[in-house]
Parts: structure tokens; C-alpha cells; sequence
């Protein structure tokens, strides 16, 4: 799981420089910008559900380890 989550979160990573890169900052909310800002904001998305996953397992663990 924690193999996982790291891959999705470098690929989501990459998105967010990818799409960066499409932005036209004269017109932020036209065209190929639009597609980008939104691809970034899902990607952003992404990494914040990835983390309080992988937070969420953590937390998991150790409850697990403290009843034994």
C-alpha cells in the first residue's frame, strides 16, 4: 500500500509540473489554461486523499501495535 501511494502521488506530482507548464497567465480561465488550473486542482486533490490515507494506515498501525 505505501508502494502505491507513493507512485500515485509522483505521478499526481508530475501532473501538477506538467499542467503548470500549459498555463497562459495573460488569461488564466480560457481555453488550454482552464483544462490545466482544474488538472491541477484535481491533482492536489489527489496528493491531500493520498496523504490522509497514508496518515490514516499510520494511525491504524499503531492503534493496532498499542491493543497486543
Amino acid at each position: 500500500m505505501k508502494v502505491l501511494t507513493l507512485i500515485l502521488s509522483i505521478i499526481a506530482i508530475a501532473l501538477i509540473i506538467f499542467n503548470a507548464t500549459k498555463l497562459n497567465f495573460n488569461a488564466l480561465l480560457e481555453g488550454e489554461s482552464q483544462t490545466a488550473l482544474i488538472t491541477i486542482a484535481a491533482a492536489l486533490c489527489a496528493l491531500v486523499l493520498l496523504q490522509i490515507l497514508r496518515i490514516s494506515k499510520k494511525i491504524e498501525k499503531l492503534s493496532k501495535k498499542n491493543r497486543a
